[in-house]
Parts: C-alpha cells; sequence; structure tokens
C-alpha cells in the first residue's frame, strides 16, 4: 500500500493583490462606472458562455484532485452572502501544478472570483450542509476543457485547508 502526506494548507483571506497569480477579485462597483482593469477579464469566445447557479453540497476540507481549464475563464461565486475557501495554482505548462505554489483563499461572499486560463483549482469548499454558486464558464467546460492532476499519484500528497 502506497503512503502519503496530509499537508495543512492555511487559508488567507483574499485580496486582489494576493489572488493576482490565480484570478481577478471582483468586488461591487458603482452604476454606470466603465469598463477598466478592476472588471472581470474575460475569454469566453471559444465556445457558447454557460451562466448558471450550482448546488455543491459539503465535502470537507480535503483534496487530492486539483484541476484546470485552459479553453476559458472561469468565474465563481455565492450566493446569499456564504463564506468560502477555494485552493488554487498558478498556470503551469505541463500536465501538473507547481506543488510548491498550491494556495488557499478565504473568499467571502460579498464578491466574485474570475480564474485565469490554466488556472488550478480545487474546491470551492464550505462548512455548511450546501451553498449555491453562480458560475460562469463555456458550456461544454466540464466535458472538454476539463483537466486534472491527481496529486496523490503525481506528487503522495493530499491537501487539508485551515482557516486562520
Amino acid at each position: 500500500m502506497r503512503t502519503f502526506i496530509l499537508e495543512r494548507l492555511p487559508a488567507q483571506p483574499i485580496t486582489r493583490e494576493n489572488f493576482q497569480p490565480y484570478g481577478q477579485v471582483i468586488a461591487a462597483s458603482t452604476d454606470g462606472k466603465l469598463f477598466d482593469s478592476e472588471d472581470a477579464q474575460l475569454v469566453l469566445d471559444r465556445g457558447t458562455p454557460r451562466f448558471y447557479i450550482m448546488r455543491l453540497h459539503s465535502k470537507g476540507r480535503k483534496f487530492h484532485n486539483i484541476t484546470r481549464h485552459v479553453q476559458c475563464t472561469q468565474c465563481l461565486g455565492s450566493l446569499e452572502g456564504k463564506e468560502w475557501l477555494l485552493a488554487v495554482a498558478p498556470p503551469s505548462p505541463g500536465s501538473q501544478p507547481d506543488l510548491d505554489k498550491i494556495a488557499a483563499f478565504q473568499i467571502p461572499g460579498d464578491c466574485f472570483i474570475k480564474l485565469n486560463l490554466g488556472t488550478w483549482h480545487a474546491g470551492p469548499y464550505f462548512d455548511a450542509d450546501f451553498v449555491d454558486f453562480y458560475n460562469l464558464e463555456l458550456s461544454d467546460t466540464n466535458l472538454n476543457d476539463h483537466e486534472t492532476c491527481n496529486l496523490l499519484e503525481a506528487y503522495g500528497v493530499e491537501f487539508g485547508i485551515a482557516t486562520l
């Protein structure tokens, strides 16, 4: 039987600055504000955009699979102002993320995140029984643009997200 390491991954409060290697944090702006770099910089021109609400049930805070999408950006946000957690790693040229660059974030319910093309991500994670999330991606993202790395197989590691 193969042994593995359970790594504790502390979740840091998300800011525009500390999330920049992975994507963008988008917060409320005043009505009528013109489009600028603080707005979500979307890549959705490679298929039919899909905006939907997905209900996720709690699955704890441990993960060993991490996924990326290279054909589109993805936006996620919780409904009802619920806080949630997400683990990410920056885009990488190979089929595996850089293990040393995996980070976790606490995301408040008053903003959403946009993941850059190729950003590895695991989650959302939360403590409630379920949370509804809005999700913007392409209509076939989960069929044709869904590359997953099993961290147990690749590195012998599983992560557990801890809040500060």
